[in-house]
């Protein structure tokens, strides 16, 4: 079965089910049969999450931007990308283009805030990357249980360009974070991580392919989630190594703890290799806590609840300790240590 690569709010007949593969584990059918009303205009203040971080700032209010609709990166850039849902029980959606001019270094922080419930979100981004640049994506999200929250990010490398994303959320009703890469190969670079949080009967899809089509490129891959009472993780990962894209390493990796009876994680890590001289790997683990780490911290005084939260920190502290920056580093880590708490 052939489905549109993109959803449109306007059109039900874009709206995948859980009968399209790629979207077995999170039916937007199910929850989402009729056009959703459209979002009324609005303003937000100044700020978000990433506010104490500094840098310019661009706006999506209910899928309306105040400004230009894109960004073009020349040089050294800090930029805070919000999108602002407001609209109690409204759909909307937005295109944002991010062009990154050969050499160009940009640190995107990228937000997703729900100040209504029952809305739908869908966004879509197109971000290019010149030869030699580099990005560095930060993916925060925090949205109410009743949302609906799409987003599609299809991403395209240069030669020798440098792409990071780092994807935090505690999920939503039902809430997909997908990225594409075109990799050139050619040295050029890509990190994907990511990481979930759920609790009570939050979903959460981080999906991602990356294509190699060229010679000697590398991708590095990590995702780690935890869920507990009635929530859903799913992860899907593909890395694709096109013939002809010898000297390609691409590496990536699942870990997800379940923390309670009917909490559920789906993982579908996929390789697909067509090329000789490669070093590709995958892993996927599920499971729960350590029984002996946490018996191990018991004997040492220290209350099972505290150490439970230990542990599920230590576990996830992983991802966030790969993101470069030490005060985006930091804000992120306390994300987590306030979503955990």
């Amino acid at each position: 079965m052939t489905f549109p690569a993109r959803i449109d709010l306007r059109d039900v007949t874009t709206f995948p089910s859980r009968r399209v593969e790629e979207w077995k584990y999170t039916d937007l059918r199910k929850l989402l049969r009729e056009t959703p009303p459209g979002s009324p205009e609005a303003t937000v203040q100044p700020g978000g999450p990433f506010a104490a971080l500094g840098g310019d700032e661009l706006a999506f209010v209910n899928g309306r931007s105040a400004g230009a609709a894109e960004i073009v990166a020349e040089g050294e850039r800090v930029i805070r990308l919000r999108f602002v849902s407001t609209g109690e029980g409204s759909g909307h959606q937005a295109a944002c283009g991010i062009e990154l001019k050969p050499g160009a270094k940009l640190l995107l922080l990228e937000s997703y805030e729900g100040q209504a419930g029952g809305y739908v979100s869908n966004l879509a981004l197109d971000i290019t990357l010149g030869e030699g640049a580099r990005l560095e994506r930060i993916v925060l999200t925090d949205e109410p249980d009743t949302a609906i929250s799409l987003a599609r990010a299809d991403v395209t490398l240069s030669a020798r360009a440098t792409f990071i994303q780092t994807t935090l959320t505690s999920g939503a009703r039902l809430l997909r974070q997908e990225t594409h890469v075109a990799h050139p190969g050619a040295g050029a670079f890509v990190h994907i991580d990511g990481l979930y949080v759920l609790a009570d009967k939050r979903h959460a899809d981080l999906t991602s392919t990356v294509m190699h089509a060229g010679r000697d490129g590398v991708t590095s891959q990590l995702t780690k989630g935890v869920v507990k009472d009635e929530a859903r993780g799913v992860f899907q990962g593909q890395i694709v190594v096109r013939e002809g894209a010898d000297g390609t390493d691409a590496r990536m990796g699942h870990h997800a703890l379940i923390l309670s009876d009917r909490g559920e994680v789906d993982a579908k890590p996929e390789l697909e290799i067509y090329a000789d001289d490669v070093q590709c790997a995958h892993g996927n683990t599920v499971g729960s806590l350590d029984e002996n780490a946490l018996f191990y911290m018991r004997s040492r005084g220290i209350p099972e609840a505290e150490a439970r939260a230990l542990l599920t920190e230590a576990f996830l502290a992983e991802v966030t300790d790969r993101i470069g920056r030490e005060d985006v580093r930091e804000l992120c880590r306390a994300w987590l240590v306030e979503r955990l708490g």
